[in-house]
């Protein structure tokens, strides 16, 4: 690390800048504009993200095919992995939502 790097040691970043890293950094990777952050969570090797991106748009939106990625960073923020989990259309809502304690 050179002397005057943002990042001394391993400081982590905030979690919003953690939401924006993550979001810009698969924007490059996918070509695609993400449309959310719908969970961050820091972990003993920085953060862990799941990132919303439209995969197909179609009309009317509602019927948009969406997916959610994995997005892992390290602490300063730089990512690290990423992998595509479910795919589901705009206007599906999770059923085990209401189910959680």
């Amino acid at each position: 690390m050179m002397v005057g790097d943002d990042m001394p040691g391993n400081e982590r970043v905030s979690a919003a800048e953690a939401m924006r890293q993550a979001t810009e950094q698969l924007a490059e990777l996918l070509g695609r504009r993400p449309e959310s952050v719908s969970a961050l969570k820091p972990t003993d090797d920085g953060w862990e993200a799941e990132v919303e991106v439209v995969e197909l748009e179609r009309i009317p939106e509602t019927t948009s095919v969406m997916a959610s990625y994995e997005v892992a960073l390290d602490p300063a923020g730089q990512l690290l992995a990423y992998k595509r989990g479910r795919r589901y259309t705009r206007a599906q809502i999770d059923r085990n939502e209401g189910s959680r304690s």
